[in-house]
């Protein structure tokens, strides 16, 4: 056993150390040699105040990577990918029965495909390989082996062909050189994208000059452009064959669509992140961050990004509470999708409640802080002490009615229930006549 461990300990190493060589070490002195003024990545922060960095972390972790993530489109265009390389090298160094197996005859009407399937080969006889034994049987059914990921079903037969040792090199020189231009262009393209794009971001140093961004947005971005680009064009090859009027009617629903998604990606993207990270910034973030003898700055665009951040939380926190109107909203919502969006629901049962309870939210308390409090109160240091703790003020204001509101509910509950452990067995009342108590009383008056 501890050789066997030190021997995949020896194996993984190598194989560790072989793919850092292929895809780092290689491509970037390959792209110093050929673009000299592409590197260095640009990876320190430019500026001292960490929220000009933080609006894009927030971006690229909660708007970007999700959607890249949550698509399963990727994985089939590596695999696709894949197929068509490995078609091209087959044929290329003519191991396409080594490397693909072998096509089955169109003569025999799919029989002996199922025959074979019903009736696997056992798996301590060696498969037929034409034109040698030994050590070439051991690798061609250890690499068929890697490609049955449902379990062994019986190794493949491949004929091996002339010079089949110097062609297997061939190929793992091919896989290394394709390692290499693969990180090359990946290294590169999405980087040089998001560079074109992020240059309209300029990224202001504390000096107040105008420096470079950081890599990691520009290789988002350039990956993203790369990821729609790749999306469009498929989707556009695969409705092309079917006409000019089904393409037609795609587009009219898809812009139908494109026009329903618009109004309420503003709506609840644009607009409710907006106003939340405003009302947090008012309540939590100034009052314990600027001194009253300063002036706040309010950055909408920070302020978003915070945003879809408490935006996310809420609807998590709502989707694990109770059952209630803005969580069955939120249901619905994500089971009805795109396409089958009604947007009225979403702006009359969704939209409209949270951006009017936001609204009233931030504007009365500004309401009252600039037009009520100046005519009872004519010290200017007064009313700058109610405008910024109005806020925070309120909020505890509504905590505490709202903890006493519930206090009150669980004591009447309590009473309830006591009342109904004493008096009520089952459904009728015992021990209480109410009509011989109520005479009692008029009697005694």
């Amino acid at each position: 056993p501890i050789i066997r461990h030190i021997r995949r300990l020896v194996s993984s190493a190598v194989i560790f150390g072989s793919a850092v060589i292929l895809m780092l070490w290689l491509p970037i002195r390959i792209l110093r040699s050929l673009l000299p003024n592409f590197l260095p990545y640009v990876v320190a922060m430019q500026t001292e105040a960490q929220v000009n960095e933080l609006s894009l972390e927030l971006l690229l972790l909660q708007v970007i990577l999700p959607a890249l993530l949550e698509q399963s489109h990727t994985r089939a265009w590596l695999k696709a990918l894949i197929r068509v390389w490995c078609l091209a090298v087959s044929y290329l160094l003519d191991i396409k029965s080594y490397l693909l197996g072998d096509s089955p005859p169109a003569g025999n009407g799919g029989q002996q495909p199922q025959a074979a399937a019903a009736a696997p080969a056992p798996l301590d006889e060696p498969a037929p390989v034409g034109g040698g034994a030994g050590r070439g049987v051991d690798l061609g059914a250890a690499h068929h082996a890697l490609f049955q990921r449902g379990g062994p079903t019986g190794f493949q037969p491949y004929i091996r062909p002339r010079l089949f040792p110097l062609r297997l090199l061939c190929l793992v020189i091919l896989v290394c050189c394709s390692l290499v231009i693969v990180s090359l262009v990946a290294l590169t393209v999405p980087v040089f994208l998001g560079r074109k794009v992020m240059v309209h971001y300029p990224q202001v140093t504390s000096t107040g000059s105008v420096g470079p961004v950081h890599e990691l947005y520009t290789a988002a971005c350039g990956t993203y452009i790369c990821w729609v680009t790749a999306r469009a064009v498929t989707f556009i090859l695969s409705w092309l064959p079917q006409g000019r009027r089904a393409v037609t009617d795609m587009l009219y629903n898809w812009l139908l669509v494109a026009a329903k998604s618009f109004i309420a990606t503003f709506l609840l993207i644009v607009v409710i992140p907006l106003l939340s990270g405003l009302l947090l910034e008012l309540v939590v973030v100034m009052p314990l961050r600027v001194p009253l003898d300063q002036t706040p700055v309010l950055w909408l665009w920070q302020d978003w990004a915070l945003g879809v951040l408490y935006t996310k939380i809420v609807c998590a926190v709502t989707m694990m509470g109770p059952e209630w109107a803005l969580r069955h909203a939120i249901e619905r919502v994500y089971r009805d999708g795109l396409r089958n969006m009604h947007l009225k629901f979403v702006v009359m049962e969704l939209a409209l409640p949270v951006i009017s309870a936001l609204s009233i939210a931030l504007a009365v308390p500004y309401a009252i802080a600039h037009s009520i409090v100046p005519l009872f109160v004519s010290n200017s240091f007064v009313q700058v002490v109610v405008a910024r703790r109005i806020y925070p003020s309120v909020l505890l204001l509504v905590v505490v009615c709202g903890l006493i509101t519930l206090q009150i509910r669980q004591f009447a509950k309590l009473y309830e229930h006591i009342k109904n452990d004493k008096y009520l067995v089952g459904r009728r009342l015992v021990n209480y006549h109410h009509h011989k108590s109520t005479i009692q009383q008029s009697t005694t008056h």
